[in-house]
C-alpha cells in the first residue's frame, strides 16, 4: 500500500471500540487457546457459553459431519463453569490484545442475572454475549429465544446488573418471526443483537432406522444456514434495529473471507 492510506474499518458495538468488525463465534474458538496465533487479529473474541455450573454436555455421539462444511452437533452447552472461567480461563485471555466477550447461558432467569452480576467486575471482560436459545427448565424445556416474554425478562435481568458492560443479545433461528425476539430484547435494553444461531436439524442412519445423534436433533450450521441468516439480519435491521439504531453482528455459515466474515452490519 505504498503512498496509500490504510482504510479504517473500526465499529463500535455498545461501548466497545473494535479495531476491525470480525469477531468468532461463541464456541468455535473454545476459550481462545485453540486458535492463539489468530486472537491478536480479532475485533473482539467471544468465549464459549458458560453456565453457573460446569456442564459435560450431552452424550454421545453428539456431532455428526454432513460434508460441504456442515455439520450437526448437540454438544449441550459443555463448558468448565463460571468458577473455572474466572480463575483460569480470563487470566490466560490476558495475554492477548483482544476485547473479550464472554458468552453467558442458563436454566433460569435467575442463572443469567447472577451470572451478569459475578462477571460485570471482571476487568478481562468488556461485554457479554446472551445466549438465548437454552432450554428453560422452568418452562418445561420452552427455548428463552422462542417466547418473547421470557427472552425480555432474561436481557432485562442481564441489563440491570452489568450495567456498565455491553451486553449482545444471540437469537435464535427457531421461531415463527425473528423480528418479534428481536423487538423483545431491543425494548429490554440490549446493545446490539447478534444472529444466527444454529438451526435444528436431525439425521437418520438408514441402516439402523434410527437417529444418528444421542438426543435425536442437534443444531445445524455450515454454509447452508447463511442465506437464511441474511435474510433473518434483513428483517430485523428493517423492522427493529434500523430505527433504534441497534447494531447487528452477524453470523452463520460464513466460511470464505471473499463470501463474509462475521460482521456488523
Amino acid at each position: 500500500m505504498n503512498g496509500m492510506t490504510k482504510p479504517n474499518i473500526s465499529v463500535n458495538i455498545g461501548q466497545i471500540r473494535m479495531e476491525n468488525p470480525v469477531m468468532n463465534g461463541a464456541g468455535t474458538f473454545g476459550y481462545g487457546g485453540e486458535y492463539k496465533d489468530l486472537m491478536g487479529k480479532l475485533g473482539a473474541f467471544v468465549t464459549k457459553s458458560i453456565t453457573l455450573q460446569p456442564k459435560a454436555g450431552n452424550r454421545v455421539p453428539r456431532a455428526l459431519d454432513l460434508n460441504m462444511g456442515c455439520m450437526l452437533n448437540a454438544i449441550g452447552l459443555h463448558n468448565v463453569g463460571l468458577e473455572a472461567l474466572i480463575k483460569e480461563k480470563l487470566p490466560y485471555l490476558r495475554q492477548f490484545k483482544v476485547h473479550v466477550i464472554v458468552s453467558i447461558a442458563g436454566d433460569t432467569v435467575e442463572d443469567y442475572r447472577k451470572i451478569a452480576k459475578i462477571l460485570k467486575s471482571k476487568e478481562e471482560i468488556v461485554g457479554l454475549e446472551v445466549n438465548i436459545s437454552c432450554p428453560n427448565v422452568k418452562k418445561r424445556g420452552v427455548a428463552f429465544g422462542t417466547d418473547p416474554k421470557i427472552a425480555y425478562e432474561v436481557v432485562k435481568g442481564v441489563r440491570e446488573e452489568a450495567t456498565k458492560l455491553t451486553v449482545i443479545t444471540k437469537l435464535s433461528p427457531n421461531v415463527t418471526d425473528i423480528t418479534e425476539i428481536a423487538r423483545s430484547v431491543v425494548k429490554a435494553g440490549t446493545d446490539a443483537i447478534s444472529l444466527i444461531n444454529t438451526i435444528t436439524g436431525m439425521a437418520i442412519d438408514i441402516h439402523t432406522k434410527k437417529p444418528i445423534l444421542a438426543d435425536t436433533t442437534g443444531g445445524l450450521s455450515g454454509p447452508v444456514i447463511k442465506p437464511i441468516g441474511v435474510r433473518m439480519i434483513w428483517e430485523c435491521y428493517n423492522c427493529v434495529c434500523k430505527d433504534a439504531n441497534i447494531p447487528i453482528i452477524g453470523m452463520g455459515g460464513i466460511s470464505n473471507l471473499f463470501k463474509g466474515l462475521r460482521a456488523i452490519y
